[in-house]
């Protein structure tokens, strides 16, 4: 009997377990998936080309230059994705392209 009620008690620790890390998984896919930032290129805004989008430049072209009478060329782009030298499809505006979702949420899942 003593055998029985040991086993019992590994079990019942097992799928304590289980559950705690299975709860942990569920916990940190939340939490990333309400924190993502958008993809953010530095891009020439002068350089539109109908067919290919922005140029992309180098992110020193985007830097804050606080402080010093250099300017900047480039502006920072968001959402575009993708990679290669020219960016299409995102916005000069952060805020218009984070996603706000999760669990349950359209933009939360990978079916769309």
């Amino acid at each position: 009997m003593a055998r029985k009620a040991q086993a019992d008690q590994i079990r019942r620790r097992l799928r304590s377990g289980t559950v705690i890390l299975g709860g942990m998984g569920a916990l940190a896919a939340t939490l990333t998936s309400c924190g993502s930032e958008p993809d953010k290129r530095c891009v020439d805004p002068k350089s539109y080309d109908s067919v290919r989008g922005y140029r992309v430049l180098s992110a020193a072209q985007c830097a804050s230059t606080k402080g010093t009478s250099s300017t900047t060329t480039g502006r920072w782009y968001y959402g575009s994705g993708g990679s290669g030298r020219y960016a299409d499809g995102g916005s000069f505006s952060k805020s218009a392209v984070v996603e706000r979702g999760g669990f349950g949420s359209r933009h939360g899942s990978s079916g769309g």
